[in-house]
């Protein structure tokens, strides 16, 4: 089985406007929530898996790193901000809750790409865009987002142009689906079976 030295964070901390509810919570392939399918798939393959949210709010145990409670960003470079507060690796692979279809494959890839420590990021590409929440982020992109976070603007596309960002092509988008959506998410779940 495939490991990976370093850890993952799944980004749970989302407002879910589109989907109307909390879509870390939705059910699943037979558990309970999204984060926990996420959870206990990723698991295996990292030394350490993470919940980045902004409160504790999940009907299973796992380690969690949670947002300041005093900023009230519904933006993942706030997680972003807060994971390298409590990490002490200086890399972290880092994917939404609502990509459940990535895998060791395309994690590999990622992570090939990112041996190149001068890298502030390493982020999945497909012909359907950039997936910025599938991605590898070093400490280095800290200054990045700070400055950014300073102005007001907490937007990730524009911190990762700023920022030495590489993407990795990868020919498919069904790997990166993302459930945002009621529909989407009744599309993931007719795919799982």
């Amino acid at each position: 089985m495939k490991r990976f030295d370093i850890p993952c964070v799944i980004f749970a901390g989302g407002k879910s406007s589109r989907m109307g509810r909390d879509k870390s919570l939705l059910p699943f392939c037979g558990f309970s929530t999204l984060a926990e399918f996420q959870y206990r798939r990723l698991k295996p393959h990292f030394k350490r898996v993470y919940l980045s949210t902004k409160q504790e709010k999940f009907p299973f145990e796992a380690p969690m790193i949670l947002d300041d409670p005093d900023k009230k960003i519904y933006a993942p470079t706030a997680g972003l901000l807060r994971i390298f507060d409590v990490l002490e690796e200086d890399m972290a692979f880092v994917l939404g809750v609502d990509i459940p279809f990535v895998g060791v494959e395309e994690i590999s890839r990622l992570t090939d790409a990112a041996k190149n420590r001068t890298l502030d990021a390493v982020v999945a590409k497909t012909p359907g865009g950039v997936h910025p929440m599938c991605a590898i982020y070093n400490r280095s992109i800290l200054p990045y987002i700070q400055k950014s976070a300073e102005e007001g603007k907490y937007r990730l596309m524009d911190i990762l142009e700023a920022a030495n960002t590489r993407y990795v092509d990868f020919p498919f988008d069904d790997p990166f689906f993302n459930i945002n959506r009621p529909e989407e998410y009744a599309s993931a779940l007719k795919n799982l079976s």
